[in-house]
Order: C-alpha cells, then sequence, then structure tokens
C-alpha cells in the first residue's frame, strides 16, 4: 500500500505554528517507535490503543459524531501500513479542527495522548532546541550527502534539486569556457573576482571547477538546509577539500571542526560516531559558554531562575535568552496578559507543562530558548533567564 501520510518537517517555524494555534480541542499523541522488522510490528497496535485513549478523553465533553471527525485521521493513520514500515525512533502527531500533522523523531518519546485546549509541544521543543543536534556534509568531487542527528543518530537528509551532486552538474552554475576565459566567481552579496585560465592550463581548470562546484553546494545547502533548520553544519572531507571549500563558504552555520577524511570510505556508523567525537567538545564549550552568561547576567541582575519572576519578564518581552530542563515538567499554565501562573496537578490531562509555556512565550517575544539535560543546567528550578534590561 503507498502511503498517503507525508511526515511533516519539524522547523522553528512549524513549532511557532502549533504553538499559536487557537482551534480547539488540540490532541497530542506522543509515542517511541522502532526502525527495523520486526520489533516496528507492535508500533501501530500500540498507536491504536493510545487513539481510543484520545477518544475517550473526547467522548466526555463532545458528541459521538464530534469525535469521529477529531480522530478519523489518526485512524487513517494507524491503516496506513508503509507509512510504518519507515519510522524512526519517536513520533508526535497533533490533532485539532483543520489541523493535522505527522513528525517522526530520531529520538525516542515518552508516551502520551492528551487533549487539551493547547497543543502539548515539550517533546517538540526538546528535540528541537536540543543543542546535541547538527547536520553532517559529506563531500567529495562526485558525491555530496547530508546528514542528520546526534550523538545516537544520523540519518540522511533528502537533498534540495537543485544541490549539485558532481563537478559536472555544477558547470553551469558560473558558465565557463574550456580554454582563454575570464571566470567571475563571487555570490552571496559579495564582490566578484576575475580568475584567468591560459590555453591548455588543465590543473587550472580542474580547480576552478571544484572551485565552482564548491560555491554552489555551499549556496544550496545553506539556503535550503542550514537555514530552515538552524543546525550546526560539520564537513566531512579530505583535507585539500576542507580548504578550498571553507574558502568559498558563506554559512555562518559552518563549524570550525570537522572531518578531515573522504566520507565514501566510512561505514554509515562510522561517520555518526567520527563526526559525534569531533561535536562532542564543541558542544560541551557552547554549553558551558551559555551557563557562564547566565550567571554572569545574574550577579548583575539581570538573569533568574525564579518561575514567576521569568514568567512576567517573558510577558512583557523583556527574556532574552531561556535555558529549559529537558526532562523536567511544572504543572500549570501562564496567563499570557498578566504573567502569573497558576499552578495545578499535572495529571490532570488539561492541565499544561509551564516550562513548555514559557518556551512558546519566550519565542514569541523574539527570545531564544535552548533545552539542555539535567546535568548542564545552571540552575534547579528547570527555567534560567537571561533579561533584555
Amino acid at each position: 500500500m503507498k502511503t498517503t501520510h507525508t511526515p511533516d518537517t519539524l522547523t522553528q517555524a512549524s513549532l511557532s505554528d502549533i504553538a499559536s494555534f487557537k482551534g480547539q480541542p488540540c490532541l497530542s499523541l506522543y509515542q517511541p517507535t522502532h526502525r527495523n522488522h520486526p520489533d516496528n510490528q507492535q508500533d501501530p497496535m500500540r498507536f491504536n490503543q493510545l487513539v481510543k485513549e484520545l477518544a475517550a478523553s473526547l467522548q466526555k465533553q463532545h458528541a459521538k459524531d464530534a469525535v469521529s471527525v477529531l480522530v478519523g485521521p489518526f485512524e487513517a493513520l494507524a491503516e496506513d501500513h508503509d507509512f510504518w514500515n519507515h519510522t524512526l525512533d519517536g513520533l508526535a502527531v497533533l490533532g485539532a479542527p483543520g489541523f493535522f500533522r505527522v513528525f517522526l523523531l530520531q529520538r525516542a518519546v515518552p508516551e502520551l495522548a492528551v487533549v487539551a485546549d493547547s497543543f502539548h509541544t515539550k517533546p517538540l521543543r526538546n528535540w528541537l532546541q536540543s543543542t546535541g543536534r547538527y547536520q553532517v556534509l559529506a563531500l567529495s568531487l562526485n558525491k555530496v550527502q547530508l546528514f542528520e542527528g546526534d550523538r545516537h543518530a544520523l540519518d540522511a537528509v533528502v537533498l534540495a534539486a537543485d544541490v549539485p551532486q558532481t563537478v559536472t552538474e555544477a558547470k553551469g552554475y558560473e558558465q565557463t569556457e574550456p580554454h582563454t576565459t575570464v571566470s567571475s566567481y563571487g555570490g552571496l552579496g559579495e564582490g566578484r573576482v576575475a580568475m584567468r585560465h591560459g590555453h591548455g592550463a588543465r590543473k587550472d581548470e580542474i580547480d576552478g571547477d571544484a572551485e565552482r562546484f564548491f560555491r554552489a553546494v555551499d549556496a544550496t545547502v545553506q539556503e535550503h538546509h542550514s537555514r530552515p533548520s538552524g543546525l550546526p553544519l560539520m564537513l566531512a572531507a579530505l583535507p585539500e577539500h576542507h580548504h578550498l571549500f571553507r574558502e568559498v563558504s558563506h554559512n555562518p552555520l559552518l563549524l570550525a571542526g570537522g572531518l578531515m577524511v573522504d566520507p565514501q570510505g566510512l561505514t554509515h556508523d562510522q561517520l555518526r560516531q567520527r563526526s559525534w567525537e569531533v561535536m562532542a567538545p564543541q558542544l560541551e564549550a557552547q554549553q558551558a559558554a551559555w551557563c557562564n552568561a547566565y550567571a554572569a547576567a545574574a550577579a548583575q541582575g539581570l538573569g533568574s531562575e525564579n518561575l514567576p519572576q521569568i514568567a512576567h519578564a517573558a510577558v512583557a518581552g523583556r527574556v532574552a535568552s531561556l535555558l529549559i530542563e529537558a526532562d523536567r515538567q511544572v504543572a500549570g499554565r501562564i496567563d499570557e496578559t498578566t504573567g502569573r501562573i497558576d499552578h495545578a496537578d499535572l495529571s490532570n490531562p488539561r492541565v499544561d507543562d509551564v516550562l513548555d509555556d514559557l518556551g512558546a512565550l519566550v519565542e514569541s517575544m523574539g527570545g531564544v530558548v535552548r533545552v539542555l539535560p539535567t546535568d548542564r543546567m545552571p540552575c534547579r528550578s528547570g527555567a534560567a533567564a537571561n533579561f533584555r534590561h
């Protein structure tokens, strides 16, 4: 059976759309899934059970016909056999009147089936804003691949159609003639530089083709993949290709450190292991810098771990950046007019998570939210904020 359910791409923009959705009721379903047979055979059955839990919750307040309309897309997904043969480690399905989104995650998530006045977005926020995620550009002169993941998983990304795959495909990016030419190089707002190739200068032509190829790859990967994802980009390539690619790259997300190796000579698991070895120390330094910045701000009275104080500052648009503990939940709601926190019993299915709401509120006001593991947080409250003033 051909799948009719194409997973949505999780980006900061799509998360903002979900967080700002105003329709009710909002159905949020999360479950861990499996990549391979036979483990994945149990996934659709568990999904069906969670859908039944959603329906039972809806039936307490809605008519039977209305419940059928709301859970219908979930039931159709349960019957999409091809979809269940191509899952990853986690699944998020969100539904509401006129709204249905499906996300595949590279990390397992706790089971959850909840009907509330807003979507439960904390697992998505954790995944999207986790500082452990990155992309790897595996680059050689005859093949381009892009991978995305973290220390646990690294999966291939489908490249945009206009990302050239070989030097030959990039020939048209900046047209040159085969012999005496003046080729114009540059782009993305930079001044253009003329480079001359004399008749028979074969090496110059090869170098020029490689430079043109790398410029094309850099520009298209930045436009279609780096900019939408916001993830750091690691280059895996031969040492001489590192030098040339970095000379022409304009991607601000390109990491200083990379893999100095022909990526075609690595297995998939070797690429994951070796890229994480490069990424881990950079990630630790980045997290330490954020925690140090918070400590410095707090010492000057421009930072706080007090949730009520952070909530009031968030409503006023005063939170410049917010660190949130990944596995912490604080039951309750934030009044988006006053910033007051109404605490409640987390077991109540219609109660939101204060930390989840804080993240959405700070983002809506132009602040930056980062999710850190418990052992990297600079405080014990679950949140640490740097104020603008």
